[in-house]
């Protein structure tokens, strides 16, 4: 999440489809949050995936 951390990223666009067996991943493990916060702009549900928009903002 370096990109993130040095302000070169603007926007995320997630696809997030929800499963239950296996393991996960932390989608923003590294990224400083006294630094940087992501704010909600959009949640899109359908009935197997949401789409999920945040914009990145310094804090």
């Amino acid at each position: 999440m370096e990109y993130v951390n040095a302000g070169l990223t603007d926007e995320f666009s997630i696809a997030l489809s929800p499963v239950l067996f296996g393991s996960g991943i932390r989608l923003f493990e590294g990224v400083d949050a006294g630094r940087v916060a992501l704010e909600p702009v959009r949640a899109e549900p359908s009935p197997r995936v949401t789409h999920l928009t945040y914009t990145v903002r310094e804090r």
